[in-house]
């Protein structure tokens, strides 16, 4: 089984991230997704995978990216329905893009569209019966990152979100109490203890 695919060509993100992708592969990621899984159902195709990958990208929720992926292994025996295999064919595919981009290059920052395109491309491949590379390798690799991708960017902004309102009841309260109150009770409500605190 061929390992990734290189065109030699990438495109590289303002991330720093780069991907092998070029004009002629088609966008996935474009399509009306919900018309896409019914053509597949109505041939007798599985199209739930399609559906979820479209409920995401208009929720944005990754419990959709998490249905997807259980619905290939579960329902259509990719990896042949097991999830430890699946894993472990992604540490392989881990390792392949390691060697191809350099370690970690995808936790650089990734368009979640790409990661969909991507994804879609290659589970038509695998449902298909293409074997130039290893399809469903490559898909679950995309929704993957991709649901990474998801959290990382909802911690960041919970945390944004969190820093911001701390400063705001820190303002409030040193206002009320003076700063080095204020100062104290944002150490405490972020459980910091203190030279003097006892143990």
């Amino acid at each position: 089984m061929a390992v990734i695919k290189d065109s030699g060509e990438r495109t590289v993100f303002s991330s720093g991230a780069c991907r092998d992708m070029h004009a002629g592969k088609g966008r996935c990621d474009l399509m009306p997704l919900d018309v896409v899984a019914e053509v597949l159902e109505a041939n007798d195709c599985y199209g739930e995978v399609i559906s979820y990958l479209n409920r995401f990208l208009i929720d944005h929720d990754v419990e959709y990216i998490y249905a997807a992926i259980r619905h290939a292994i579960c329902e259509q025996d990719m990896f042949d329905g097991c999830a430890y295999t699946m894993m472990l064919e992604e540490a392989i595919h881990f390792e392949e893009g390691a060697e191809k981009y350099g370690e970690n290059n995808w936790q650089k920052g990734l368009p979640i569209n790409c990661y969909i395109d991507s994804a879609i491309r290659h589970y038509l491949k695998w449902s298909r019966g293409d074997n130039d590379e290893r399809h469903d390798r490559a898909f679950m690799w995309n929704l993957m990152c991709c649901a990474w991708e998801v959290q990382q960017d909802r911690e960041e902004k919970a945390a944004d979100t969190m820093a911001e309102n701390l400063k705001s009841d820190e303002r409030e309260y040193g206002y009320k109490h003076g700063m080095v109150d204020g100062l104290a009770w944002a150490l405490d409500w972020l459980g910091v203890k203190r030279g003097g605190d006892e143990a």
